[in-house]
């Protein structure tokens, strides 16, 4: 079993957010592969190019279904707390650095990364939140 929790809403969310990562990686391998061998022009590069998105929009569907679903008030709070503080370092990480490429001369943050930041940011938010709590 993958997820072995009591807690029905994080057995689907996990089921979900499973499925969603899945469709991720079955849609960025060929996007990647079509790119490096076959080099498509026009609406075809478009809609390669976005199909990988597609399923990191379902993962923040997933998020919201499960906020909705959670019954537990705490756990829900707990998460709540965990995602804004993901959003905030997110957002205060990627600001900083959009300023610092303006006027110094570091790196381009590829945009693809922002959303692994996020959740890294997010597993720190809960790490602290957590920890605040016990």
């Amino acid at each position: 079993m993958i997820c072995s929790t009591n807690n029905p809403a994080q057995r689907r969310f996990f089921y979900r957010f499973a499925v969603a990562m899945l469709l991720y990686v079955a849609l960025l391998v060929p996007a990647i592969v079509a790119f490096v061998h076959y080099r498509p022009a026009g609406m075809l590069a478009y809609g390669l190019a976005v199909l990988p998105a597609l399923p990191i929009l379902g993962m923040l569907l997933v998020i919201g279904l499960y906020l909705a679903e959670e019954k537990d008030e705490f756990i829900r709070n707990a998460q709540i707390q965990a995602l804004l503080g993901g959003t905030g370092l997110t957002l205060a990480l990627v600001s900083v650095w959009g300023f610092l490429e303006n006027f110094t001369h570091v790196p381009r943050l590829q945009l693809f990364l922002v959303y692994p930041i996020f959740w890294g940011f997010v597993g720190i938010s809960a790490l602290v939140v957590w920890m605040r709590n016990r």
